[in-house]
């Protein structure tokens, strides 16, 4: 499957798969890679392998670095607010978990840099799944604390979750000590263990506060949360699944006894195994009454234990009373800035007061103490209060994000390298406005659709990374639009049209394509209506690369094929071309412009090999190439072969005063025209206007005699019906007096071609020797005359029924048609040799052929 196709079907359904998630080192590849078939997995110096690392390398970790965790067949990596920080591709990873995929780089601080690299798992046969049930056993049973059995990992410890929250009337201040993430329950090889998330006041087992290390929980451990309130009894039940609440990448091993599930028989992880349960069988405990007891039985998601949220823990109250951090804490400095500030400084201030209550000071000095508690509170309240950080993070959490573009993009004018807000501004800019966007683009409303981008580019015009992903809206805005344009992903190829605006949509693509994923990648994340149309991109993005393949690379050869046919002595043989195009790429739509351009060039192309200025400068007159090759060619036929523009207006002035009957006029402006390449032709129309003239002069004194019928048809069929007008209109009447007579002229000098043709065919036609003969041979004058006279007498007798209008002369054309191709096909034969013929003899050969040159024209 192509890498858009995947993208596809990703967006559209996420379908779940076995694998594992492999780190290729590439800052030391001497460390060996990292495979990690577990669905959450620790990144800090303290965790293995990272503890065996080289102290110089370790250093760039915090202890509470990042967390690696697989969710929904898909794998993501979370910062925890650590010291160096985390980038995914150069990208930070700040607020929320990003998105791993294959062949993805990964940074921890600045000296560990890893490819992810995303295995497939091979498929094993599975023993039935073991489920872990973990009941919390309130440690007092006179605060009123309902236990609490987990049976869906993993588990969120949150005060806002109803576990905790339904004892906000009775113990406010002790719910409070609870953070909105305090802490994570999960399994890891069918063992649970317990992670704290940073908590303000927290998390201890049996006594012991947990600090970077996730710990295991053993049948009978005590485990509190925020203090001495929240104290339960765990107890740990291993029963056969009769449920789903477990996600499969949490099942236990096949040996049910708590070791890591391998994801194949000969693949080990990379980093330790867990502590296996503590005790194989629980110890009993008193029956639990269902009615009092919270039933937990769905998983959790990863995805949200992991998103950081520094407002909602500056809510936490300091608990003074929490059991004791021990002392000599290491990595202190490493300790994640989501705790934040306030809780901070709170929580040093009231250690150091509650010390000296406990010390025995005097209750004056104690009140005294605590104001000046309150006023630092105070204080540092007022002044985290009008912190744009936390403004942001307000406006965030109330969902008014016009509001919060507004405010960052302020912030980041006075400060553009603020990495922090940038990534907050776009969220809050795309979220507000992306999703009219989106309507007005579903809707065909492009004016709409630019008009809304325009906006959102105003809105953060000093955030780099947000302009960034707007101009990849800007791109699906013009793919959508040339897509509706043409009618349709299957529309017709418009020749001369089309090409420029595909080739400029897909060169955006490919020029960095898994940057251009990732970008649209986090839109959807951000706007989960943007899947839709971005999917449909996709659709369109692959059917635009197929005619790109097909039909424009077909458009470029039939391009070589038509400039090198009108540059050759046969342009008539693009007809058979443009006829095997048509047939083989329907789709191309535009061949009736080029089969109409072309019969024109052939045309003018006739006209300028038989040097015949009349016709061709009608020719020229007419002339209206409508696309790229036939233009340009005629551009290079204007400047070496076409008559001057001089020459035309000359000209002109001579067929104007033809028409008008000025006879003299217009021999005097051919006489004008003694030079040039054109001189020639010029003479030869000269010749036939003269000839024209004095019999007409002739005609008109012959009128009344003996032999005048004769003598007006002769002329009568000499004439040309698109030059000597003004003569056709001056012999009309007699001629009209004289119709049946002029179709028995007609019909004889037919029967006479055909009788000429049929003598030329049978005696056979002229041969290649013949014309390469060095003189004139018998043979060669008989068949040219033969050919020559065909010609002539077709000409005139279809002149006569042309103008006479006579219809049904069907056999007559074709017998004319038969007889001009093998003329030009004579004359194209001879011309070609005249790198080899002497051009007297080449001229005289061509007179006796006739054609082009009969007439004297």
């Amino acid at each position: 499957m192509a890498p858009d196709e995947a993208l596809i079907v990703e967006i559209r359904a996420k379908v779940g798969q076995a694998f594992d998630i492999v780190l290729v080192p590439i800052s030391h590849p001497e460390l060996g890679e990292i495979r990690i078939d577990e669905s959450l997995f620790a990144v800090g110096r303290a965790e293995a392998p990272f503890a065996a690392y080289p102290p110089d390398v370790a250093a760039a970790l915090s202890r509470r670095h990042a967390r690696i965790f697989s969710e929904h067949g898909a794998a993501y990596i979370a910062d925890l607010g650590s010291k160096n920080g985390t980038t995914v591709n150069g990208e930070t990873v700040a607020l929320q978990p990003a998105r791993l995929r294959d062949g993805d780089e990964v940074r921890f601080g600045a000296a560990l840099c890893y490819r992810v690299r995303l295995a497939s798992r091979t498929p094993v046969q599975a023993p039935e799944p073991i489920s872990v049930v973990l009941t919390l056993t309130p440690e007092r049973d006179d605060l009123g604390l309902q236990p609490v059995e987990l049976a869906g990992f993993p588990f969120l410890v949150s005060k806002a979750d109803e576990t905790f929250s339904r004892y906000k009337e009775v113990y406010p201040h002790q719910v409070n000590y609870v953070s909105r993430r305090h802490a994570h329950i999960f399994l890891k090889g069918g063992q649970p263990f317990i992670e704290d998330l940073g908590s303000t006041n927290g998390t201890f087992v049996n006594g012991k506060r947990v600090e970077e290390h996730a710990v295991p929980l053993g049948e009978r451990d005590l485990v509190a949360f925020g203090g001495n309130h929240f104290v339960y009894r765990v107890g740990i039940r291993n029963d056969a699944a009769t449920d789903a609440t477990v996600t499969s990448s949490n099942l236990p091993s096949p040996q049910g006894t708590g070791t890591p599930a391998q994801s194949a028989p000969d693949v080990a992880p990379a980093f330790a195994p867990p502590v296996p349960v503590a005790a194989a069988a629980a110890v009993a405990e008193p029956a639990h009454d269902p009615d009092k007891t919270t039933f937990v039985g769905a998983a959790g998601s990863f995805l949200d234990i992991f998103c950081i949220d520094y407002a909602a823990q500056q809510e936490d109250e300091v608990n003074q009373e929490a059991l004791p951090q021990p002392e000599g804490e290491a990595g202190a400095a490493d300790k994640p800035r989501a705790q934040g500030k306030f809780a901070l400084v709170m929580g040093k201030l009231g250690s150091s007061f509650g010390a000296a209550e406990r010390a025995g000071l005097k209750r004056a000095a104690r009140w005294g103490g605590i104001l000046a508690v309150a006023v630092v509170a105070l204080l540092l309240f007022l002044y985290f209060r009008g912190a744009p950080e936390r403004e942001m993070t307000d406006l965030m959490a109330s969902g008014d994000y016009p509001r919060a573009a507004a405010v960052a993009d302020a912030y980041l004018k006075r400060h553009p390298d603020k990495v922090r807000f940038q990534a907050m501004g776009t969220e809050a800019l795309l979220r507000a406005e992306v999703p009219a966007w989106i309507g007005k683009l579903q809707a065909r409303d492009f004016n709409g659709a630019d008009a809304a981008l325009a906006r959102m580019k105003i809105l953060g015009a000093h955030n780099a990374d947000a302009l960034g992903l707007l101009e990849e809206l800007a791109w699906i805005g013009r793919l959508n639009r040339f897509v509706a344009g043409r009618g349709g992903v299957d529309a017709p190829i418009r020749m001369y049209a089309d090409e420029a605006s595909i080739r400029a949509l897909l060169k955006h693509w490919n020029e960095d394509t898994p940057e251009h994923q990732r970008a649209l990648d986090r839109i959807a994340a951000y706007v989960p209506q943007f899947k839709e149309p971005y999917a449909d991109a996709l659709s369109y993005l692959r059917k635009l690369q197929s005619d790109d393949s097909v039909y424009l690379a077909a458009i470029d050869r039939l391009n070589a094929s038509l400039a090198t046919g009108l540059a050759s002595d046969h342009p008539e043989a693009l007809q058979a071309v443009l006829a095997d195009y048509a047939e083989k790429y329907p789709r191309l739509a535009g061949m009736d412009r080029l089969k109409d351009d072309l019969k024109q060039y052939l045309e003018l192309d006739s006209a300028v090999r038989a040097m015949k200025l009349g016709p061709l400068m009608a020719q020229m007159a007419k002339a209206r190439f409508s696309s790229p090759p036939f233009q340009a060619r005629f551009s290079v036929l204007a400047a070496s072969r076409l008559p001057t523009p001089e020459l035309v207006r000359q000209y002109g002035e001579v067929d104007k005063a033809w028409r008008a009957g000025d006879s003299d006029k217009a021999f005097a402006g051919l006489q004008q025209i003694k030079t040039g390449p054109w001189a020639e032709a010029a003479a030869r129309d000269l010749a036939r206007k003269q000839a024209v003239a004095t019999q007409f002069a002739e005609l008109k004194k012959a009128r009344g005699g003996k032999g005048y019928e004769e003598s007006l048809l002769s002329f009568y069929a000499m004439l040309d019906p698109a030059e000597d007008t003004y003569f056709l209109k001056a012999i009309e009447p007699d001629v009209a007096a004289i119709h049946d007579a002029a179709t028995r002229r007609a019909q004889e000098l037919m029967n006479g071609a055909l009788a000429s043709w049929r003598q030329y065919r049978r005696d056979g036609a002229i041969g290649g020797e013949q014309r390469l003969e060095s003189e004139i041979s018998g043979k060669f004058r008989t068949q040219a005359r033969l050919l020559s006279n065909a010609s002539a007498q077709a000409r005139q007798g279809m002149r006569i029924y042309t103008q006479l209008k006579v219809g049904d002369t069907a056999q007559w054309s074709q017998l004319q048609e038969d007889i001009n191709s093998e003329t030009e096909l004579q004359r194209r034969s001879l011309q070609e040799l005249r790198m080899v013929l002497n051009p007297a003899l080449l001229k005289a050969k061509l007179a006796l052929i006739g054609g082009e040159g009969d007439e004297g024209r």
